[in-house]
């Protein structure tokens, strides 16, 4: 089955296609022509996952999926939250820079409690016409906390501050295998493939 992610971030790309498996022919934006920036102009994870996934399905007609994640500090009050690739003032997905404002940001605060959430947004054609279409929302959570300095080489984004529960390790630190079975990704992801297999 031939789906389009609405994205070209390689790193997101081969997770997501490490976690569905050979099922699902799974194509990028670059893998259809698409070299826009999309907009990401909502002011929440679900709003810029559905802006994406419309935006290709307006344009191209075909059934696809996007996803936006925020990372979610509770003594930054959800911050960075659906900011969380633009955090730090002036850069766009650098993640030094994020992770150097999180942590100053936060200092000594005790209350060091987090979440990663991934929001997917689904868009496919109903029956032959294209105007015929219908959109889902899959969640996927990852409670945790803040470390107080990076660990880890693995990943990327805020994978080397973040421990999730359960963990006495980084993202960073557990590895790319045990990170896509138990991610906030890998839970949204695994709603989207029951849903797809079930179609």
């Amino acid at each position: 089955m031939k789906i389009v992610f609405a994205t070209n971030n390689q790193n997101k790309l081969r997770e997501i296609r490490e976690i569905l498996g050979d099922q699902f022919d799974v194509v990028s934006l670059k893998d259809i022509g698409c070299d826009v920036d999309i907009p990401e102009t909502g002011n929440t994870l679900e709003e810029n996952a559905h802006q994406k996934a419309e935006y290709i399905y307006d344009h191209y007609g075909l059934d696809c999926f996007a996803d936006d994640t925020g990372l979610e500090v509770d003594a930054l009050d959800g911050a960075p939250g659906v900011h969380s690739a633009r955090y730090a003032e002036g850069t766009d997905h650098n993640s030094e820079a994020n992770m150097a404002k999180l942590l100053n940001e936060l200092g000594n605060n005790k209350n060091r409690k987090a979440r990663f959430r991934t929001v997917i947004a689904l868009i496919q054609r109903e029956g032959d016409n294209v105007r015929c279409s219908r959109e889902y929302r899959f969640e996927g959570i990852v409670e945790g906390h803040i470390a107080t300095e990076k660990h880890g080489n693995e990943g990327f984004g805020y994978d080397p501050i973040f421990v999730p529960e359960g963990y006495d390790k980084s993202f960073a630190e557990l590895g790319e295998e045990i990170k896509n079975t138990i991610s906030h990704r890998a839970r949204a992801v695994a709603k989207l493939a029951d849903h797809l297999k079930d179609e």
